[in-house]
């Protein structure tokens, strides 16, 4: 009841702000995109402070219609372009013309980010670094399937598998755990724990635009949780009439055994745009399938990759309301099929292992941004996320391991920027609330003949209110930022009244950006974060073998988790004779204080049982220090270059109890990435990407238990692409090799008692793929 009536308000705010404000309607501005000469097709044209934008056709030409009277910033930007701005007086009627001569750049100081600061800046005036990920890395250059398989693109961020049966999931920012990262859909926090467990591995890469990544404490502008840092899942917008399509084949394992051992991983997708010819409204819809068999390892009949099939449809939709209102509408559902262990084509409880079940997931936002004054802008927005998910974790055909989880997530918002001259002030508040319910679904107990019924493991409601504000001020080259924001948060837990948990923290931050000249930046910054005590993901995924599982609870009086992060940097970017380059060094120290930990009893939860239940507690502290080190060269526009590696050290104060080791398990000292494109003609394009990652400790923690140091591994991935234009439109062949050497775990546990957990180093072994894209942008 509190959601619906937290959604009905928002939704009332909405329609109050979306009254258009009038402005005086005159002029129309044409003109043509260019660089060296030639026309730059497709570039994005826009009048600052309003929301009034184009695209160029394919000849570089665009027209802006009903731009106000007075004097206007025209601002145009390209991919692989440096962005270019114009200042122009409209008068009050009659047509303007203005052309515009980009410079060629791969310079990545240029790009617009929104991330580090909740505003749209260029990336070299962001007061904390924002690395970015683009469409055309995920997809063009790595082929990365979802978004899981992406990530590991941006310095400090590794994703690792952490489950042997389903695939379960997270990504390390820093070393730091899953659990310690926020993610983000549009800058909306609505990406719930359920969603956690496996959504990075459901989430498509063809409707993703761009990915942000901020390193380092984010809770003071984003709340609980982004103590490692935010990564931001931009959404691609429509922005011209456009159409693509493209289906791929995969055979995941080549050269584990015989070829025929291999498993399909079969993927489609389809992407189309619609922008009317007033560019006042427009609307991109995309889809994805896919289809991937379960892949084994090592012979022993259990899978170590999880069978999956995914639909996923999606649309994202602006309108816009006069010349400086826009309303954004974005509305997404998977539908996800997963499994893994063995006997596929039996029911779960008949299989000897089996963790899995499938999902649905409704996610949607709503956004409307008002411009005020010059710059002044207000954003008002709701989000929404539902998981429902049916799953199955056990073995030994147990009838009393199947679960349902609804999870329900809602956020709601707005904020206001005002800029005065040479400062600017972002203030908002926002809600997030959360509806959770994960009940072990009732059966028949043949030994007692009696009938169990559904229990439910846990009933939680939780808010998080924050009020929070951002005060920017520049001197000469000097930036400074102070932020401060205040969070209360409220845990209700419905099956254990005296779990309930509630209090309040604030959390500054407080950087500075120093411009030593265009190309060179230096920063510091001081954030605190904390992660509130709640259901995590790591709670709602069971590990299961025929002989043990693990679930988590948390502890009696757990308390919120805090951090303090300080990190310094170095960031140049430059252009010189017709060469891009770059190199960024960025050290960070983070302090976590009653840090989290879990510990895993000796016995099981029952006498002669095999349910072992894992207890959350606080800790003590913890320290992560380290340096990301990147670089980026792209001698001409055919050929670039990337490459940032992670040198860092991970400590608790206290010994792990069971180990007795104070170093973080799973996070190696020494990770990092490579990527190299090559285009020797405008139809011929080749990829080489590598990512590294060090030696780390992995616990063994069925019997025997064991704390084993894995070796290093380097996935190494080739793609080669061809382009043959035709009359509107083109197609696109492409094939490559993903873990060309098969850097690959070859000790798994065997078996229905293997421990599912012990699981580590690349996602996938070997993988041989083919594809075909058919579109008007090609």
């Amino acid at each position: 009841m509190i959601l619906k009536k937290q959604l009905r308000n928002a939704l009332a705010v909405l329609a109050l702000c979306s009254v258009p404000l009038q402005g005086t309607l005159a002029d129309t501005v044409t003109g043509k995109v260019t660089s060296k000469g030639a026309a730059v097709p497709y570039a994005n044209v826009m009048v600052k402070g309003t929301t009034i934008g184009a695209a160029a056709d394919e000849n570089g030409m665009f027209t802006l219609s009903g731009v106000p009277a007075g004097s206007k910033i025209i601002e145009v930007r390209a991919m692989g372009y440096g962005s270019l701005k114009k200042t122009v007086d409209v008068g009050a009627s009659g047509t303007i013309a203005v052309d515009f001569n980009l410079a060629s750049s791969a310079v990545r100081g240029s790009e617009m980010v929104v991330t580090g600061s909740r505003d749209e800046v260029p990336r070299k005036e962001s007061p904390v670094i924002v690395s970015t990920v683009t469409a055309e890395e995920l997809t063009d250059i790595t082929q990365s399937t979802v978004v899981s398989e992406g990530l590991n693109l941006a310095t400090g961020l590794r994703v690792e598998n952490d489950c042997q049966n389903c695939g379960f999931n997270q990504l390390r920012m820093n070393g730091l755990e899953g659990p310690y990262s926020q993610i983000l859909i549009n800058g909306r926090a609505v990406f719930s724990a359920v969603a956690g467990v496996y959504g990075l591995e459901m989430i498509p890469t063809n409707m993703i635009e761009r990915i942000e990544v901020v390193r380092g404490g984010g809770s003071a502008l984003y709340g609980s949780n982004a103590i490692g840092g935010t990564v931001n899942l931009i959404l691609k917008d429509p922005v011209q009439n456009s159409y693509d399509f493209s289906a791929t084949s995969s055979w995941v394992g080549v050269g584990e055994g015989e070829f025929g051992d291999a498993a399909n991983d079969y993927t489609a997708t389809v992407n189309a745009s619609v922008v009317s010819d007033d560019n006042r409204m427009g609307m991109t819809v995309f889809g994805f399938y896919r289809d991937r068999e379960p892949f084994d390892a090592n012979d022993d009949g259990f899978s170590e990759l999880a069978k999956i099939k995914n639909t996923t449809l999606g649309l994202r939709a602006f309108k816009r309301i006069g010349d400086r209102g826009k309303l954004t509408a974005d509305l997404f559902t998977i539908n996800e099929e997963r499994r893994g262990g063995n006997r596929f084509d039996e029911l779960p409880h008949e299989s000897d292992v089996t963790e899995g079940g499938e999902h649905q997931i409704v996610s949607g936002a709503l956004t409307y941004d008002q411009y005020f004054r010059d710059f002044d802008k207000l954003s008002v927005y709701v989000a929404a996320q539902d998981v429902l998910r049916d799953m199955y974790y056990g073995g030994g055909q147990a009838l009393d391991a199947y679960g349902r989880t609804d999870d329900l997530s809602l956020q709601l918002g707005a904020q206001y920027k005002a800029v005065f001259g040479s400062s600017q002030v972002i203030a908002g508040v926002e809600s997030n609330s959360e509806t959770l319910v994960d009940e072990k679904l009732g059966y028949y107990d043949i030994d007692d003949a009696v009938h169990v019924p559904t229990a439910k493991l846990a009933d939680q409601e939780s808010t998080i209110t924050g009020v929070f504000g951002e005060y920017q001020y520049i001197w000469n080259n000097l930036k400074a930022t102070l932020g401060l924001r205040w969070d209360t948060y409220e845990v209700t837990n419905n099956v254990y009244p005296d779990a309930d948990i509630d209090g309040d923290i604030l959390l500054p931050r407080v950087t500075l950006l120093y411009s030593f000249s265009n190309d060179l930046q230096a920063r510091l910054s001081y954030a605190e974060g904390y992660r509130a005590p709640q259901i995590f993901d790591e709670d709602l995924h069971v590990n299961s073998s025929a002989s043990m599982q693990i679930r988590h609870e948390n502890a009696s009086g757990l308390k919120e988790e805090t951090s303090s992060t300080y990190t310094a940097s170095l960031d140049y970017n430059t252009r010189k004779h017709g060469v891009s380059y770059g190199f960024l060094a960025e050290g960070f120290y983070t302090e976590l204080r009653d840090a989290f930990r879990v510990d895993i009893p000796e016995e099981p939860d029952v006498p002669g049982g095999y349910v072992y239940t894992a207890t959350r507690y606080n800790a003590g502290d913890a320290t992560v220090q380290g340096v990301n080190l990147e670089a980026h060269v792209a001698p001409s526009d055919r050929f670039a270059f990337r490459g940032g590696v992670t040198i860092q050290t991970s400590e608790y104060d206290e010994p792990d109890p069971d180990f007795g080791e104070e170093r973080f398990f799973r996070s190696p000292d020494t990770y990092g990435f490579v990527t190299m494109d090559w285009k020797p003609t405008s139809r011929l394009g080749i990829s080489l990407t590598g990512s590294y990652t060090g030696e780390m400790l992995v616990p063994h923690e069925m019997e025997p238990m064991a704390l084993n140091k894995s070796d290093a591994f380097f996935d190494a991935g080739l793609k080669l692409r061809y382009t043959v234009p035709m009359d509107d439109s083109g197609v696109q062949l492409y094939g490559g090799v993903k873990n060309i050497f098969n850097s690959y775990q070859d000790d798994f546990d065997t078996g229905e008692d293997r421990d599912p957990g012990y699981v580590y180093g690349p996602l996938s072994p070997r993988t041989f793929y083919v594809g075909m894209k058919f579109g008007n942008l090609l």
